[in-house]
């Protein structure tokens, strides 16, 4: 029973992001959230008593996905900077693939119940962009004069800016060639002379044609 109860609240989720991130949390509604899981209305009230209860629970489920990643790779270790491509990457494929980080984004914005400080995905990534730009210029890995806007504004508006490309209906494979462009064009910016070739710009194990 516990299993099937589970099971249940996993397809309320997953049938709420679809929903937050086709319509909006203002104009989705129980009643079509019910119907998308194949529940009964009165099943949807066992698990969540309201709209906002469950568009807490879309957006805690994006922020677990995110800070799983996170803590993978602190776990794993390597230079701030890499991290950061990582984790351009991993954003990029999660919004492409993900509606429940799409969903998190978008309700994120959209929510007047909820305040900021309660978990939002795109406050955290945002956070940690910020984060492990601080710890590549604290190792040295940055340039002392970027000669245009600093590193931290160039990092948060590329980070942000891939939450518009991946909404625009773009293919993944494009979505991430436009990643690796955008790399190109960025890390002279951010690192001395000679350093870009350090750095592994392209998504880990995806091969690039020559």
């Amino acid at each position: 029973m516990q299993a099937r109860s589970e099971r249940t609240r996993r397809r309320l989720v997953r049938a709420g992001a679809e929903t937050f991130d086709r319509s909006g949390y203002a104009s989705a509604t129980l009643d079509r959230i019910a119907r998308q899981a194949g529940v009964t209305k009165g099943a949807l009230y066992f698990h969540f008593g309201s709209k906002g209860e469950l568009a807490d629970a879309v957006q805690e489920q994006a922020l677990e996905l995110l800070e799983g990643f996170l803590a993978g790779q602190e776990a794993a270790g390597g230079e701030p900077l890499q991290r950061l491509i990582d984790l351009t990457y991993w954003l990029a494929r999660s919004l492409h693939q993900e509606a429940v980080v799409r969903a998190g984004c978008r309700l994120g914005s959209e929510r007047a119940d909820r305040a900021a400080s309660d978990g939002d995905v795109r406050r955290t990534w945002t956070a940690e962009t910020v984060r492990l730009l601080e710890r590549a210029q604290q190792d040295g890995a940055l340039r002392r004069d970027p000669g245009g806007p600093s590193p931290r504004t160039l990092l948060t508006v590329v980070v942000c800016g891939l939450e518009v490309l991946a909404g625009s209906g773009l293919p993944l494979p494009e979505l991430l060639r436009r990643t690796g462009e955008l790399w190109d064009w960025l890390l002279p910016a951010l690192v001395p002379a000679g350093r870009p070739a350090r750095y592994r710009i392209r998504e880990a194990g995806v091969a690039v044609a020559v």
